[in-house]
């Protein structure tokens, strides 16, 4: 009776601890955030950093960001094809495949790749600042750490993924036209008849403001956890590691609530 008592005890006491550290990690977020906007209008502004961040978050995930998105139009054709194709309406193809991107596919993937590319970089990079003791060498010289770091990184992935993703919509569709017209064999003008029935720039509206807050959350969370570092090159790895989790873990999470709000006010 005693060792179940113990088990039981010892289970409630580290689920409470979990609830704890959660709420308390929840609230140093929102305080980060808070700095963010603090930050956002003051003196300088640092255009050659955003440029800089604009540049390596952007331009540099262009390869993978065009590749995933070919191949997913690719497979969404295939699989829409042959499901459809049971009930003799695979002329439907065409806008099924674009909506899916649209409105889940193109900003959730391009905000999981951009989690583990960019977020991580960020991470990484502001981390080793830290245990080299830059970023108290930036506050001795009087500059702002968070301003020269963070801000310049948060503006720019919220620029970026909301391009990248409408990138990833376009090559994603190109994919799939290809592949229905020439390998499953639909006709041309009944793919795009179906496409400008079904398709509307509000669902395409839905996946950018998707991919707006996607890269808002993502850079928030690389940059906090690379000014959260600890205990050198360790740290440095550890933090690494948790800015892709929870970046990952945190797209999926603002899907389903960006989802639920917007088919709201934007319509399904």
């Amino acid at each position: 009776m005693n060792k179940i008592y113990k088990f039981f005890s010892s289970t409630v006491e580290q689920i409470g601890f979990s609830l704890i550290n959660g709420l308390s990690g929840l609230g140093r977020i929102i305080n980060f955030i808070f700095r963010f906007f603090y930050w956002l209008p003051k003196n300088p502004f640092r255009l050659k950093e955003l440029v800089s961040q604009l540049y390596d978050i952007g331009n540099k995930s262009l390869f993978i960001i065009a590749l995933s998105g070919a191949f997913t139009g690719m497979v969404m054709a295939y699989q829409t094809y042959f499901g459809f194709r049971l009930i003799s309406v695979d002329s439907l193809v065409g806008p099924v495949v674009a909506l899916s991107l649209a409105k889940e596919l193109a900003p959730v993937l391009s905000g999981l790749i951009v989690a583990g590319r960019s977020g991580s970089a960020m991470a990484a990079h502001i981390g080793s600042m830290k245990v080299t003791e830059q970023l108290d060498a930036l506050e001795v010289m009087g500059i702002s750490s968070f301003q020269y770091l963070a801000v310049p990184r948060i503006i720019a992935a919220s620029l970026c993924l909301p391009m990248l993703s409408s990138i990833f919509l376009f090559v994603g569709n190109v994919g799939s036209y290809f592949v229905g017209t020439k390998a499953l064999m639909i006709d041309g003008t009944i793919y795009f008849s179906k496409l400008g029935k079904w398709m509307f720039v509000e669902d395409i509206g839905q996946g950018l403001i998707k991919s707006f807050f996607f890269g808002f959350i993502i850079s928030v969370i690389g940059t906090y956890f690379g000014f959260k570092v600890e205990k050198g090159a360790a740290g440095v790895g550890k933090a690494t590691n948790q800015a892709v989790v929870w970046g990952m873990i945190s797209v999926l999470i603002l899907d389903y609530i960006l989802t639920s709000f917007l088919v709201q006010f934007m319509g399904g």
